[in-house]
C-alpha cells in the first residue's frame, strides 16, 4: 500500500512538472498579474473589471483611424461582440479629474493560444484621453498611474507630435501582449507617449498641450534600430533639468546672396 501510494505520489509530481513546463512553453499565464508598475499591462479583461468594476462602455473601431462606435456593456457582450470579434472591444471607464474629463480605454491581446471563439483577454494597452488637453506638467495630477521619471538621463523622444518616455526595466513576460515581428530579440519596457492632435513646439516646454497618453510596453532596441530617424533623443521632459534649461537663441537670418557682375 505505501509503495503504490508512493508511486501514484512521484506520477502525479511527474505530470505536474510536465503541464508546467508544457504551459510556460506556450506562453500561456496562469495568474494574471501585471508586467510593470502601472498595474494594467498584462491583466486579464475579467481581473481589470474585477478592479474597475464594470466598463461604462465599451467602444470599437472603425474603418477610419481614431474613430470609434460606443456601445453599452449589455448590447456589447449580447450581440456586437459575436459581430466584431471580442478583441475589438475597448472597456471604457470615465473619470471627471480637477475640471478635466479623464477618459481610459483598455486595448486588449487575445491568447493566440486558446483555441476557442472566446478567448481571455489581456491588457495590451491602456489610453488615457483629456477633454480639454492638458499641459504636459499636468498628466501626473490627472493620471495616478503614471509616475514619470525625474532622472534627467531617463530615456525620452519626441517627434512634431508625441513625446516618448521610458521608465523602469523590461520584463520579459511582457513579450506575450506584444505583436511586432521579432519581439523576441528585444527587451520591453513600460512605455508613456503623451500625444498633441496640434503639434509639439520646435522649444518643447511642460506647458505644451497633451490630448492623449498612451500605456504601454515598447522597445529601447527598437526605437535605436528601428526608428532612429523617427525618434529625436530629448531629455526627460519631467526632471528639473529640463524645466530650468535656457532656450536656445534664435537662429540668425542667413544674408540673401547678391549676384556679382562684371564691371
Amino acid at each position: 500500500m505505501r509503495i503504490d501510494i508512493a508511486k501514484k505520489s512521484i506520477l502525479g509530481s511527474c505530470v505536474f512538472i510536465v503541464a508546467l513546463t508544457f504551459s510556460f512553453g506556450l506562453g500561456f499565464s496562469w495568474a494574471a498579474e501585471p508586467y510593470f508598475e502601472d498595474g494594467y499591462l498584462g491583466l486579464t479583461q475579467q481581473d481589470l473589471r474585477a478592479k474597475l468594476g464594470k466598463p461604462m462602455a465599451v467602444r470599437a473601431r472603425k474603418a477610419a483611424l481614431r474613430v470609434f462606435g460606443y456601445y453599452s456593456l449589455k448590447d456589447w457582450e449580447r450581440y456586437f461582440k459575436k459581430l466584431m470579434s471580442p478583441e475589438n472591444g475597448e472597456d471604457v471607464y470615465v473619470f471627471n479629474r480637477n475640471g478635466i474629463q479623464v477618459r481610459y480605454a483598455f486595448v486588449y491581446q487575445p491568447d493566440r493560444n486558446e483555441h476557442k471563439d472566446f478567448p481571455t483577454l489581456y491588457v495590451k494597452r491602456v489610453e488615457v484621453e483629456f477633454t480639454p488637453a492638458v499641459p504636459l506638467k499636468q498628466i501626473p495630477d490627472l493620471v495616478p498611474e503614471f509616475d514619470p521619471p525625474t532622472d534627467p538621463a531617463a530615456l525620452a523622444f519626441r517627434s512634431n507630435l508625441w513625446v516618448l518616455l521610458f521608465k523602469g526595466p523590461p520584463s520579459p513576460r511582457a513579450r506575450f501582449i506584444v505583436t511586432e515581428r521579432g519581439k523576441e530579440s528585444f527587451d520591453w519596457t513600460l512605455a508613456y507617449q503623451m500625444y498633441a492632435i496640434q503639434g509639439l513646439p520646435d522649444f518643447l516646454t511642460l506647458d505644451a498641450l497633451i490630448d492623449r497618453l498612451e500605456i504601454s510596453t515598447q522597445s529601447i532596441g527598437v526605437v535605436k534600430t528601428r526608428q532612429r530617424h523617427t525618434h529625436e533623443p530629448i531629455m526627460n521632459p519631467f526632471s528639473a533639468e529640463f524645466a530650468n534649461r535656457p532656450r536656445p537663441a534664435a537662429p540668425q537670418p542667413k544674408p540673401i546672396p547678391r549676384p556679382q557682375y562684371a564691371e
